[in-house]
């Protein structure tokens, strides 16, 4: 990727960096574990990303 970014790109970029975290533990054990994984997260190799922003 370039390394030349409009702010616009960076802002989404970060945004779904943001996301792709594991969710808290204190979430898994106050949901008494219903909620154990976050269905936003991505693997960078097999789920792309669709950025139509140049």
């Amino acid at each position: 990727m370039s390394r030349v970014k409009s702010a616009e790109r960076k802002k989404k970029l970060g945004k779904a960096a943001r996301q792709n975290r594991r969710i808290p533990i204190f979430v898994a054990a106050k949901t008494k574990r219903k909620i154990t994984q976050n269905r936003l997260q991505r693997n960078w190799r097999k789920d792309k990303l669709d950025l139509k922003i140049d």
